[in-house]
């Protein structure tokens, strides 16, 4: 007998709204118990009442009577038809284990005109199976790329550094290092203090690494690379459509991705005054909430904090809250810049160009007596960060397996002449002419771009700006580079 009534009465069969349904449905039963694996149906008590006879001799009922009335268990071992009853939920494609192989199945509830659950029927798509392949075997790979994903950002947010990389054996070094070690071992907040390009990223990473979050995530976020708009929504978290621009899902914050570990707040210096009250809370209460929401977070977060800024000096002026640096100073380490432990160049200039043998290639170079003794005279302003980038320089311009004076006096800032060796009426007036010369010499070589002459000397925007309006300069509107003096604005 045809699913479909005849060609003729179709147009009439059709107008009538009710009929059709209830003509499409028997054949749409009809085609799943003919083309499927088997068919099952159960009443409210999940006992079978139907079974067609491929099914039952399946699970070994050679006449489907024998199956009716039993538990569907009882017929169907792995069957969840008791559940798509219990829940008025259909499972509309699941992998049912056999003996003979795993079916796909299909469960739907089935209810009354006054809409209550009164059974359950299931389609096996045993046939099926081979078409579902390269579904099943897409979503593995998904599976197989989410799962890396995660463990590539695991990775991403555990600890770079470890005290080992914190490189020097001069007292101060030594005295550093020891601090640090002692701060691991607590979980109260650390205040890292220092020139830029000290190592007060590698120092932070190292505590992280020796300490009980080492297994737990290291998230940092430097206060002077994000703008001030944004910052509150880095730090905390945003609630969907709480500011324009904001994800719709909302956005999770570092303090929410660092929970459990340790949060680096790099240049803390640069945080505007309104958000610094809302970190002293989180400091104070273990708790926070996210921009726009009215829900409070637990925060289980060990803070590290770091800057080059003079924070006593911002206490005094205003620019930062003592409550919330007295909060953060708890345990603070200063870490030397190089000019005061020059005898750890040596073992920094091997360690470097050990490292860049190793990511670039070819031998590893070494540096000669005289070329030492050269480093060792120069004051380094840009400290560790600054070495690092005249031996990467020097070994790009250099073929010589020995590096000596000759190729490395070219790379100390040519025509600076560091402040030790000016003539001046003293050592502040000496260092500030430094530090003013240097910033105008890395606009003009950024062609007045203070965010790529920030980035040349290893510095803040924001610390930059500050150093500008110390000294006086600003640059000209056009952005052409040439440096004009006198106050800003």
């Amino acid at each position: 007998m045809s699913d479909l009534p005849p060609a003729s009465a179709l147009g009439a069969h059709l107008a009538d709204y009710e009929q059709t349904r209830d003509w499409a449905i028997a054949s749409l039963f009809r085609s799943f118990e003919t083309f499927s694996e088997g068919t099952v149906i159960v009443d409210a008590d999940t006992r079978v009442v139907w079974i067609n006879a491929r099914y039952a001799d399946r699970f070994g009922f050679k006449d489907p009577a024998d199956a009716l009335g039993r538990p569907v268990e009882e017929v169907i071992p792995s069957s969840l038809l008791r559940e798509v009853v219990r829940t008025g939920k259909p499972m509309l494609l699941d992998l049912m284990p056999t003996r003979g192989g795993s079916l796909v199945v299909t469960r739907l509830p089935l209810r009354d005109e006054a809409g209550l659950i009164v059974g359950a029927i299931g389609f096996a798509l045993y046939d099926e199976v081979r078409s579902l392949s390269p579904l099943i075997a897409k979503v593995g790979r998904l599976n197989d790329e989410l799962a890396a994903a995660r463990e590539s950002l695991a990775q991403a947010r555990r600890a770079k550094y470890t005290f080992d990389n914190f490189v020097g054996s001069a007292p101060a070094s030594e005295e550093v290092k020891r601090q640090a070690q002692r701060a691991a071992t607590m979980d109260s907040p650390v205040l890292l203090l220092g020139e830029t390009g000290t190592g007060k990223e590698v120092l932070a990473h190292a505590i992280h690494s020796a300490s009980r979050r080492a297994s737990k995530p290291l998230v940092t976020l430097n206060m002077a690379a994000i703008p001030e708009a944004l910052l509150e929504a880095e730090l905390f978290g945003a609630a969907a459509g709480a500011y324009t621009g904001a994800d719709r899902k909302g956005r999770v914050g570092k303090f929410q991705l660092a929970d459990g570990g340790t949060l680096f707040l790099d240049e803390i210096g640069d945080l505007p005054l309104a958000l610094q009250a809302k970190l002293l809370r989180v400091l104070q209460d273990k708790e926070f909430e996210a921009l726009g929401s009215n829900q409070v977070v637990r925060s289980d977060v060990r803070i590290i904090a770091a800057t080059s800024a003079r924070l006593l000096q911002q206490v005094e002026t205003g620019a930062f809250r003592a409550d919330l640096f007295y909060r953060l100073n708890v345990l603070s380490i200063s870490l030397p810049p190089l000019r005061e432990r020059s005898s750890d160049i040596a073992a920094l200039c091997a360690t470097v160009f050990a490292e860049l043998a190793a990511t670039e290639g070819g031998a590893v170079r070494r540096i000669d007596a005289g070329g030492i003794a050269l480093l060792q005279g120069y004051d380094w302003p840009g400290n560790v960060r600054e070495l690092r980038n005249v031996l990467e320089r020097a070994t790009m311009l250099s073929d010589h397996p020995v590096l000596g004076a000759a190729e490395l006096l070219p790379l100390l800032r040519p025509g600076l002449p560091s402040p030790q060796r000016a003539s001046a009426p003293n050592y502040a007036d000496a260092m500030a002419g430094f530090e003013k010369q240097l910033l105008e010499d890395a606009l003009a070589a950024c062609n007045g771009r203070v965010i790529d002459a920030a980035a040349r000397l290893g510095i803040g925007r924001a610390t930059f700006y500050k150093k500008m309006v110390l000294h006086g300069l600003r640059v000209s509107a056009n952005q052409e580079g040439r440096l004009l003096q006198g106050p800003l604005g």
